[in-house]
């Protein structure tokens, strides 16, 4: 005998389920990610020293959406190592800085946790004047752990991505939000 078809209303997809918040635009997002670098650099020192401030920002944020941003830096003495190259270090923090912000980016949150791990790998170099193109990239956020990736670029006289520097992974903690 053949099953007769359900109609139980029980056994069908409820429709009372909360709909999807809106996405914020690309331009919300970037006066989010503004406004929480504004706040953060003057909470970093090193930060701060790196990047810039308000008053005096050295750093551009270019463009944002929903788990991505540009940013732009033109280098200046304090970003170089001895022998007038990009400094690892400062590498480091612009990786650093930028896993927050891509995380800032998923959600509008403003607190993006703690740092678990940063991986950086050096590939070229960039020198006094150059113009970097910095991109964060939120590749998962879930609810404890989030994992981002950020490059940077030196760009040719155009403004164009010329060659890849560096390429960076950040992990955070992200639970306590």
């Amino acid at each position: 005998m053949a099953a007769q078809p359900t109609t139980n209303a029980a056994l069908t997809p409820s429709n009372s389920t909360e709909p999807e918040p809106p996405t914020p635009s690309d331009a919300a997002i970037l006066a989010h990610l503004q406004d929480y670098f504004a706040t953060r650099s003057v909470a970093s020192p090193i930060y701060a020293f790196l990047l810039g401030t308000p008053s005096e920002p050295q750093v551009r944020l270019t463009s944002a959406s929903r788990g991505v941003f540009t940013a732009r830096l033109t280098l200046a003495a304090h970003h170089l190592n001895s022998g007038g190259g990009l400094h690892g270090s400062v590498s480091a923090t612009i990786v650093d800085w930028a896993g927050g912000l891509a995380i800032a980016t998923w959600d509008l949150r403003a607190g993006t946790g703690v740092s678990v791990e940063i991986h950086v790998e050096y590939l070229s170099s960039a020198k006094l004047g150059d113009e970097v193109e910095i991109e964060g990239r939120a590749d998962r956020v879930g609810g404890s752990l989030a994992f981002t990736g950020v490059k940077i670029w030196k760009l040719d006289a155009e403004g164009k991505r010329d060659k890849l520097v560096i390429v960076g992974r950040h992990a955070k903690y992200v639970k306590a939000r």
